[in-house]
């Protein structure tokens, strides 16, 4: 009996760790992968920390790291789009136009610089926190708070969807989360509302969340 198909994702910090546990794994091991998975190193001059991209030369060697394992089937990411190092590859000459285009840039440029078949990067548009907004109904149920999911639904109406929420410094979705649930737990409450909310339903609403989840289906 063959080896079962090894898909590891490198994460940005604890709420991605979150839901791949919690939400993402289940499905992936249904199509047939054993997933692992791992947060960032975040390097000082004396110890290592866990959590938060904060330069290209520092990632690329990490995903040098994992691709030196024979065992290693693919290797995925889910680090955001918002706040991405300037120096990654891709970043300095991305496209002017629609934000899909060029977040899917950026992906192409970082796979180019590995130049490894099982390296598929991805990159949330805009954030994680864009999940959460699809999420809405679920956040605002576990909040008690049903006006937040009107403030969301008219955010992702005026943008087009989750993913468009945009990358504002004051604006991104993080930061509106922050306005509209006082006290939010990034590292509690958006997993837990993604949970509720399902894969299919987040595929539903976040179009380039499922093209990596179809890619990555397509692979096993």
């Amino acid at each position: 009996m063959p080896d079962q198909k090894r898909l590891h994702l490198l994460v940005e910090g604890q709420t991605e760790a979150t839901v791949v546990r919690d939400v993402l794994s289940d499905h992936l091991q249904r199509q047939g992968w054993l997933v692992t998975y791992s947060t960032v190193r975040t390097h000082t001059s004396s110890m290592t920390y866990r959590g938060g991209v904060s330069s290209w030369p520092k990632l690329h060697r990490e995903i040098k790291e994992l691709l030196a394992s024979p065992r290693l089937t693919m290797l995925t990411t889910l680090f955001d789009y918002y706040g991405f190092p300037a120096d990654a590859p891709g970043m300095a000459t991305r496209p002017a136009g629609a934000a899909t285009a060029k977040v899917e840039y950026v992906e192409e440029a970082l796979k180019a610089a590995i130049g490894d078949h099982r390296f598929v990067p991805h990159l949330v548009q805009h954030e994680l926190e864009s999940w959460v907004f699809a999420a809405g109904d679920q956040l605002a149920d576990l909040r008690d708070d049903p006006a937040v999911a009107e403030r969301i639904k008219q955010d992702c109406a005026e943008a087009g969807g989750p993913e468009l929420v945009n990358d504002d410094p004051k604006n991104a979705p993080s930061k509106r989360l922050a306005r509209y649930c006082p006290g939010y737990v990034k590292t509690l409450e958006g997993p837990l509302a993604i949970a509720d909310l399902g894969i299919e339903g987040l595929a539903a609403q976040c179009p380039h969340f499922a093209a990596w989840l179809a890619e990555l289906g397509s692979r096993v």
